[in-house]
């Protein structure tokens, strides 16, 4: 029995379009699944897609990462204070989606979020996080840890990069080397005009902008075969999600 690893982007309260998703890649028991977050902010459906992880993860093998997104709605569900910069960017429909919800469903959230780690080291030496890192040595010495859910430049570096250069070429970025391939959300690929999972070197990007106009990505770390979900202001007619 073949055990699959699966890596699924950006979601942003987009539950229809997760459900699309999951039942595309035929999910079976003995799956790994790893979410590089932003759950929340942006449709309608946060607090939905956070309750049907949580029961998603007793019978399938989850790892939640947490996004920046999951950062400001864990601090509102703790202190009730709202972040204005949140509150502009999917924040109030993340609030509004906890109408239905109860004080005991928000603690447990609240608990999944704390519970999350900020990055995933496989067997395999791939790395799976949110956005970046900065540390040259690697993200156990990343001084700032708030670069795993907001760093841009691993990317932009990852972009940039002349394809021809040599792996052993002392110009050759060491971010790129420590790891045999990273996993990354945060940065739609459709900023770049492109509507599927984006690969630079050894980095792969699956935020293919599900919280503006695109898809939920969900793709196989081994074969690279990737499945998507519908556009999400298809699946959300009345909404206008995060393009404000």
């Amino acid at each position: 029995m073949t055990k699959r690893t699966f890596v699924i982007g950006d979601i942003h309260g987009g539950l229809k379009a997760l459900l699309q998703v999951l039942n595309k890649l035929e999910v079976k028991e003995e799956d790994t699944l790893i979410f590089v977050g932003d759950y929340v902010d942006g449709w309608s459906e946060a607090a939905q897609v956070i309750q049907f992880l949580i029961e998603l993860s007793e019978k399938v093998k989850c790892i939640f990462i947490k996004g920046n997104h999951d950062v400001w709605c864990e601090n509102w569900l703790k202190t009730a204070i709202v972040e204005p910069l949140w509150y502009l960017h999917g924040g109030k429909e993340t609030i509004d989606s906890y109408d239905i919800f109860s004080e005991e469903d928000k603690k447990e959230h609240l608990s999944f979020f704390e519970n999350m780690p900020l990055y995933h080291l496989d067997a395999e030496n791939r790395l799976f996080l949110h956005a970046g890192f900065t540390s040259v040595h690697g993200v156990e010495k990343e001084i700032f840890t708030e670069n795993f859910y907001f760093d841009r430049t691993l990317w932009e570096l990852a972009l940039a990069m002349n394809k021809n250069m040599d792996k052993d070429a002392i110009y050759f970025p060491k971010r790129l080397q420590h790891y045999s391939e990273i996993y990354i959300g945060h940065t739609p690929t459709t900023n770049f005009g492109e509507t599927t999972p984006m690969n630079a070197f050894n980095v792969w990007n699956i935020d293919t902008g599900a919280a503006f106009k695109g898809k939920i990505t969900g793709i196989n770390i081994d074969t690279k075969r990737y499945f998507q979900s519908d556009n999400l202001p298809n699946l959300y007619p009345n909404e206008k999600g995060r393009n404000k």
